[in-house]
């Protein structure tokens, strides 16, 4: 997949820190972003701030009608939804390029040297030296 040629990309459950962040990234790459979340909060109002549209109601008529061209969007979602989402059935009943939040972020750092930092403890301070140190 070449994300050259995504235009809009919608987010299910795109009120997640790490969603929130990837939206962030295509937001400021000049892609159209909208999504859903169950609830509103701080990071979706700050979202909403930069022109992304959100809404909290599973429901098909919410989704932005740029969002339903199948050929120009791509749809990522948290394995956090449950399997009865409508939108995200309907996504993948209607073959959209779907694809999950650790899916993506594998695309986005395809053929680019990235340092990842995982685990339960000490991200921050890792995090913090190796950019201080790049």
């Amino acid at each position: 997949m070449n994300l050259n040629t995504i235009h809009n990309v919608y987010f299910i459950g795109i009120g997640g820190i790490g969603m929130s962040a990837i939206a962030h990234y295509f937001a400021s790459n000049g892609k159209q972003v909208a999504g859903y979340d169950k609830t509103p909060s701080q990071i979706t109002k700050t979202l909403e701030g930069k022109g992304v549209a959100i809404h909290f109601e599973d429901a098909l008529d919410n989704i932005p009608i740029p969002f339903l061209k199948k050929e120009e969007t791509l749809i990522v979602y948290t394995p956090a939804i449950p399997g009865n989402h409508l939108e995200l059935n309907y996504f993948f009943e209607h073959n959209f390029r779907v694809l999950k939040r650790a899916e993506i972020l594998g695309k986005i750092t395809e053929n680019t040297f990235c340092l990842a930092v995982a685990g339960t403890h000490g991200k921050t301070t890792t995090s913090s030296i190796l950019g201080h140190i790049m």
